[in-house]
């Protein structure tokens, strides 16, 4: 009966260590995907997302939204110094004089 109990003992041991582990690897997730958030968005829609709370529309005049994935940009800033990559980003960003285009609406 004291080698049931023992197997028993060692089994729930087992499962806190995992326990623990697996919480301390969603913190660190966690961790990660808010600093992702706070990047991405006013720290004000970020809390309000956070608490699931209903995030309000707001109107702006004029706005310019950036996504991009640059084929091979980890290669290639990896092999820059920050301002040369720097450099390569700004080529993105700078619209020829004349060329800019607005959204219809």
């Amino acid at each position: 009966m004291d080698h049931v109990f023992n197997m028993l003992e060692q089994y729930a041991s087992n499962l806190e260590q995992e326990v623990d582990e697996r919480t301390k690897e969603l913190v660190a997730e966690k961790k990660k995907s808010d600093i992702l958030l706070y990047r991405m968005l006013p720290k004000a829609v970020a809390d309000k997302l956070k608490l699931g709370q209903v995030i309000e529309p707001e109107a702006y005049d004029q706005v310019t939204v950036f996504f991009s994935d640059v084929v091979s940009f980890t290669t290639l800033a990896s092999r820059c110094t920050p301002l040369q990559g720097k450099g390569v980003m700004e080529t993105f960003w700078l619209v020829p004089e004349g060329e800019e285009h607005q959204a219809e609406s």
